[in-house]
């Protein structure tokens, strides 16, 4: 490790040479009040920023220990740090000048929610902070004037007024810090209390445009109906008021424009615990909770879908099935059995974005196609067996048909954005009509033995899966990986396209995604294993060891921590 004056005589010692020479600045020097590494130099000033990142010891910044000791405190302790540093950087980004992105200093943008991230770790001796710098230079011509004032002038200016606790609004960092074990407490509360869902009175659900995740203004702040009201203790908030959604199966019904959908898009991000001033501060969801949906065209490999479809006209193997182009019943019924595998115990579903068939057939429609020439058993037909079988919940809404009224344990009509509990009310009117016919046969989990086969790069790379040249050449390459923002990734020439996995909340997991499946693919996918298997390794992995075996040479900013779930749905969309 180099002194922060070396760095200072390093930096003039190359200054109005080739940009390439910035390269000799790899390394870690030793600040004052920070270590300073930096993990890659860009190649040009037009090309990707260079990789930092920063190391401050607990001691010097003072934050207390209680702030980081459990999960919840760290990671909102972590977003809290990245946000105030990202404020600090507006301050002083692109005032050194230069070619291209000479002086850029970014770090991850978050959003709404709260997520664990490689912007800033926390561990138990130290706050490690990454982001980007655009090294400066006026053509490809060096200019580290410019970047000795960045580093010794900027940075130190900005890591002192993000990461010392004393620079800070000690109420502010305290509130982030609460909150989240606030938020912690109702999810615990869900599992003792055998709830799906909890929305606080006053909570703002709607959204500020199409484009945005502010809460809209003027909104209809929302209140739940009496029936379902519930009052909870919080450690830090006291008494906290709301609709308590139960297990079992829920329906959400109402008009067009009444905020049905409204209601289940807040809950569906319920999974994640959301910063102050958000709105759904504390709409809390079962975490292992999904939204599901149809996938028209994507591909299913191997999943056991006989649950929902048998007897196919071509003879078709659905305990085992297959195949590159599914239709929308098919793949919605594939990702209720992909994510039972996943251990969800709540489906989320929206009548607007599923497949018809799949969901329901009306009594007609049975007398016009008989049983025996249909091979789909309806979503209405097994809602209840997933519940009572396996555990798990459902909150559907829907809009049109009825049908759905005999399994519901709660209805709910959303009305000007209001929850009316209107159970009983329909379960009186259910008396006055004949309920459908459930034909559905007997309920058998399905097969979770699926194997993952080992994948095999292409052989116009001269690479086989670990990297090994076919020639004997023991050469490590990885997977190439490129991020399409939130909704897709390729490794190499093979796109994953995650668009219709809905709860993926940032880009940085879709990058992370990238990540692990490229480990997967590399170290531990290896025809034996179950997909189960893989994702408790990748996932295992993660948890105990952090990015470091994911990642080549040094952990990126720019990478946000996935669900289980996610991890799962990133498996079963790889085509390769």
């Amino acid at each position: 490790m180099k002194s922060s004056t070396e760095l200072r005589t390093l930096l003039r010692s190359i200054d109005h040479k080739s940009y390439p020479a910035y390269k000799s600045l790899a390394g870690a020097y030793q600040f004052p009040k920070f270590l300073l590494s930096i993990d890659h130099v860009q190649g040009d000033p037009f090309a990707s920023p260079s990789s930092l990142h920063v190391e401050i010891l607990h001691k010097g910044a003072g934050f207390p220990a209680a702030y980081y000791e459990k999960t919840c405190s760290r990671v909102a302790l972590q977003d809290y740090l990245t946000r105030q540093f990202a404020s600090q950087f507006e301050d002083y980004n692109f005032k050194a000048k230069g070619s291209g992105k000479s002086g850029l200093l970014s770090i991850t943008r978050c959003g709404q929610e709260v997520l664990e991230r490689t912007a800033c770790q926390i561990t138990d001796s130290k706050i490690i902070a990454r982001f980007h710098v655009g090294f400066p230079a006026f053509g490809r011509t060096i200019n580290a004037g410019e970047l000795e004032k960045i580093l010794f002038d900027f940075l130190p200016r900005c890591v002192e007024n993000s990461f010392f606790y004393g620079k800070l609004d000690g109420k502010r960092v305290q509130a982030a810090v609460y909150l989240a074990e606030d938020q912690e407490a109702i999810r615990n509360l869900l599992k003792e209390e055998d709830l799906a869902a909890f929305v606080a009175n006053g909570a703002v659900l709607p959204r500020k445009s199409g484009v945005s995740d502010l809460p809209m203004k003027d909104s209809v702040p929302f209140r739940s109906p009496a029936s379902m009201e519930r009052t909870f203790s919080l450690p830090h908030k006291g008494t906290i008021t709301g609709m308590a959604i139960p297990r079992g199966i829920t329906l959400i019904v109402g008009g067009g424009y009444h905020g049905k959908s409204t209601l289940l898009e807040a809950l569906q991000t319920g999974v994640y615990n959301h910063i102050a001033g958000d709105g759904r501060e504390y709409v809390i969801t079962d975490d292992t909770a999904v939204k599901l949906r149809a996938e028209d065209g994507r591909c299913i490999r191997g999943v056991d879908i006989s649950l929902f479809i048998n007897d196919l006209p071509n003879k078709k193997d659905t305990v085992s099935f297959s195949t590159p182009d599914a239709s929308g019943s098919t793949s919605q019924a594939a990702g209720v059995v992909e994510y039972m595998e996943a251990g969800s115990r709540l489906f989320l579903i929206d009548e607007d974005t599923s497949a018809t068939n799949f969901m329901l057939r009306d009594d007609f429609m049975q007398q016009v196609i008989s049983r025996e020439k249909e091979p789909i058993t309806p979503f209405l037909e097994r809602a209840r067996d997933l519940y009572e079988q396996e555990g798990i919940s459902t909150i559907l809404v829907a809009g049109s048909s009825g049908a759905f009224f005999y399994i519901a344990d709660q209805i709910l009509q959303m009305d000007c954005y209001r929850p009316i509990d209107i159970t009983d009310h329909v379960k009186g009117l259910c008396k006055e009509h004949t309920a459908p016919r459930i034909q559905a046969p007997g309920f058998q989990v399905p097969n979770y033995q699926r194997v993952l086969p080992v994948y095999q790069r292409s052989k116009s790379r001269g690479r086989d899966y670990r990297g090994n040249r076919s020639g004997g050449d023991s050469r490590h390459e990885h997977m190439k990986v490129k991020t399409f923002g939130r909704d897709s990734f390729s490794l190499d020439k093979e796109t994953v396209d995650l668009r219709y996995v809905e709860q993926l909340a940032d880009s940085e997991q879709t990058s992370a995604l990238a990540h692990l499946l490229r480990f997967g693919l590399e170290q531990v996918i290896d025809g034996k294993r179950t997909v189960r298997q893989v994702v408790q390794i990748l996932f295992d992995t993660l948890e105990k060891k952090g990015w470091d075996p994911f990642c080549s040479s040094y952990i990126p900013c720019g990478l946000a921590k996935p669900r289980r779930q996610e991890i799962f749905a990133c498996l079963n969309r790889f085509r390769g």
